[in-house]
């Protein structure tokens, strides 16, 4: 009865403990650790519904795609480099598409920091529609609350491009770090209310994911009564004729705020047709989702007030006004060049030892 009594008492206790970490930042970092690819379980969301009518890209027996990468089967490169998914598109034709480590084309992942991509083309939208005025609008205009901590200068613009000046620790390692809080937290909205600069707006590039979270709450006001997953099925999701659902994580369950600097839940082919929209400057199949404008000001290179030559509007530019990709912590990638008519999407458990930057650019240059 004692032994009985104690392994009860031991199970309670490790219950209550279960409870107490998960319940708070710190807690929850200590109890889920590293970020990995099945966060998408631990985390509120709101769903993202599939297209009844989906498109899918044509497919080929004879598809084109190295066979070896650095004198090791391609296969075998992508897997030892802990690859869970890659496919190679071109002129709307899958070329190549693999999966590995337990997973297949209906496997979720989660984006990540592509998930910033995506947030820029729904902030394009927003402006197409009259939403938002310009990129040129302070953010006080949405987020009043943060005029006591001088954002008067803060333009849409200087988040878009990561010259904002604001001060925020990006480490994916330190559990009190702004990422840590912003990830793991429950409150975003409390947690930009803290939010203070370091430097003058526009005067410096710092890749931090509070812009884009800034970005995120931008958009939430501008939405009135919808919110930004609603906003991304109707805009998105479902023009896009994707062929899965998808969820989009938010930081608690009632009144939640969308992780808009990361954590789009989704598969590998819905992934690339994102990369589709853009290589057709934001047409898809006739009918113009967000304006070519804004496709060509968010690929562009653009080094004024402060920006780099290989970052535009939450865009990587790996070989400026040549193409662009949408990129995401552990090797997640949706790599795009327009003049070769190529998509590549990446997906990956961890970004192994390859420069998947280099590989991207070289496998265009095959096609």
């Amino acid at each position: 009865m004692g032994q009985q009594f104690r392994q009860i008492r031991l199970g309670l206790l490790m219950i209550i403990t279960s409870i107490l970490l998960t319940s708070c930042q710190l807690g929850r970092f200590v109890f889920y650790n590293f970020a990995d690819i099945k966060d998408h379980k631990k985390f509120q969301s709101r769903p993202l519904t599939a297209n009844a009518s989906s498109f899918h890209f044509q497919t080929t027996n004879k598809g084109k795609f190295p066979k070896e990468l650095n004198n090791i089967p391609f296969d075998k490169y992508l897997e030892d480099n802990k690859t869970v998914a890659f496919i190679i598109i071109k002129n709307d034709t899958i070329q190549y598409e693999k999966y590995f480590k337990g997973y297949d084309k209906e496997s979720i992942v989660p984006s990540f920091s592509m998930a910033k991509s995506v947030t820029s083309i729904l902030i394009g939208c927003a402006i197409d529609e009259g939403l938002i005025k310009s990129v040129d609008e302070p953010i006080t205009n949405y987020i009043p609350e943060l005029k006591k901590n001088g954002f008067d200068k803060v333009t849409i613009k200087h988040l878009l491009q990561m010259t904002s000046g604001i001060k925020f620790n990006e480490s994916y390692v330190n559990p009190f770090g702004d990422a840590a809080s912003f990830y793991y937290g429950l409150n975003l909205r409390k947690e930009i209310g803290k939010m203070k600069l370091k430097t003058e707006p526009g005067k410096k590039f710092e890749y931090v994911s509070g812009n884009t979270q800034l970005l995120g709450l931008v958009l939430e006001r501008s939405l009135k009564e919808k919110t930004i997953t609603s906003y991304l099925q109707e805009k998105i999701w479902t023009p896009l004729e994707m062929e899965y659902d998808a969820s989009w994580s938010i930081d608690r369950k009632k009144n939640g705020l969308e992780k808009t600097f990361c954590c789009l839940n989704a598969r590998a082919r819905d992934f690339a047709k994102i990369g589709r929209l853009y290589k057709n400057k934001g047409n898809w199949n006739g009918k113009q989702i967000v304006s070519q404008k804004w496709v060509e000001e968010s690929t562009k290179l653009d080094t004024s007030e402060g920006s780099v030559n290989f970052y535009q509007y939450q865009w990587w530019l790996p070989k400026p006004n040549e193409d662009f990709m949408a990129e995401g912590i552990l090797g997640q990638f949706v790599y795009v060049n327009p003049s070769k008519d190529l998509i590549i999407v990446r997906l990956g458990k961890k970004e192994g030892k390859a420069d998947w930057w280099t590989i991207f650019t070289s496998l265009a240059k095959a096609y």
